[in-house]
C-alpha cells in the first residue's frame, strides 16, 4: 500500500492552522469572558478573588443596579441615536462620494482626492480643538448633534467605496445610460446593489466606531441625560470606589447590539474583506 504523503502534509498544515488560530482565538475571547463573569458577581468577591473565573455566588445585583438604578434605557437611547444617524449618513456620502470619485471627470479631480487622502494621515487629536471650538460656537455642546454634524464625510469609507466602484463594468452603467437612466437613478438602481459587500464592511466598521466611541462623548457632552453608554460607564466610578459589578454588567449589556449588528451583516463583511484590492 503507498502512503499519500501530500494528503499527510496537506492535514498537518491544517491541523497546525486551526491549533494557531484557536489558541488565537482564546486569548482574545478570554477577557471577555472575564468580564461577563465578573458581571455575576459581587463587588466584594471581585475585588477578594479576582482570578476566579466562575463566580462562587452567583448574582444579578449588578444588573439590577445597572438597569433599575440608573437611566440605561436614556443612555441606550442616546447611543443608538448617534450610532444609527451616523451609520446611515456615512454610508449614503461614503457611496454617492465614491461613485461620482471613481465615474465622473471634472477639474481638479485628481487634486481633490489626494486632499482626502491626505486627512487620514492626520491624527484627529490636531483637529480636536478646532472642531471643539467650532461645536461650542454655534451652540451644540452637549447636544447629540454635537456627535453627529462632525461625522457627515468618512474619508476611509469613501476610498473603499471608490475602490469597489472602480470594478463596476463600465458596460452595465453605459447601457443604463442608453436606456435614459439619469446619475441618480443609475446610482441608486445599479451602484449601491453592486456594492453591498463594501457597504456591509463599511457598516461594520462605521457601527462599532461610534458604538464605543468614549472620547468624542466625554469632549462634547457634559449631563448625564445626553450620556452615550461609553461614557456611562463612569457613572458607576466615584473618586474613592468602583462598582464593579455594575461597571462589568453595563460592559456586557454594552456588546450585545454590536454582536447582533456583526452577526447581521457577517457574510456581507467576510466577502468584502475578501474581496478588498481584487481586480
Amino acid at each position: 500500500m503507498g502512503i499519500n504523503f501530500e494528503k499527510n502534509s496537506d492535514f498537518k498544515n491544517r491541523l497546525i492552522i486551526f491549533v494557531i488560530l484557536f489558541a488565537a482565538a482564546i486569548v482574545v475571547v478570554i477577557p471577555y469572558i472575564w468580564m461577563i463573569s465578573n458581571s455575576f458577581k459581587t463587588t466584594m468577591e471581585t475585588l477578594m478573588d479576582p482570578n476566579h473565573l466562575l463566580p462562587q455566588t452567583p448574582t444579578l445585583e449588578g444588573y439590577e443596579r445597572v438597569l433599575t438604578g440608573s437611566p440605561f434605557f436614556k443612555w441606550l437611547g442616546n447611543s443608538i441615536i448617534v450610532t444609527c444617524t451616523n451609520t446611515i449618513i456615512i454610508l449614503f456620502t461614503s457611496t454617492i462620494v465614491g461613485y461620482v470619485f471613481s465615474r465622473f471627470q471634472f477639474k481638479g479631480k485628481e487634486f481633490l482626492f489626494a486632499m482626502l487622502m491626505f486627512t487620514m494621515m492626520v491624527p484627529a487629536q490636531v483637529t480636536m480643538i478646532t472642531t471643539f471650538l467650532i461645536i461650542d460656537g454655534i451652540g451644540l455642546y452637549d447636544s447629540l448633534l454635537a456627535l453627529i454634524i462632525p461625522s457627515f464625510v468618512n474619508v476611509f469609507g469613501i476610498y473603499l467605496c471608490k475602490q469597489f466602484c472602480d470594478e463596476i463594468p463600465k458596460e452595465l452603467i453605459e447601457s443604463a445610460q442608453i436606456d435614459g437612466a439619469g446619475n441618480f437613478k443609475i446610482y441608486w438602481k445599479i451602484v449601491v446593489p453592486q456594492l453591498r459587500p463594501c457597504i456591509g464592511a463599511l457598516a461594520i466598521f462605521t457601527f462599532l466606531e461610534y458604538w464605543n466611541d468614549y472620547l468624542n462623548p466625554l469632549i462634547y457632552l457634559s449631563s448625564t441625560e445626553r450620556m452615550t453608554l461609553p461614557l456611562a460607564l463612569s457613572y458607576f466610578s466615584t473618586q474613592h470606589s468602583t462598582d464593579l459589578s455594575a461597571t462589568m454588567a453595563a460592559a456586557a449589556l454594552i456588546m450585545i447590539p454590536a454582536a447582533v449588528v456583526f452577526l447581521i451583516f457577517q457574510k456581507q463583511f467576510i466577502k468584502g474583506i475578501s474581496m478588498t484590492g481584487m481586480k
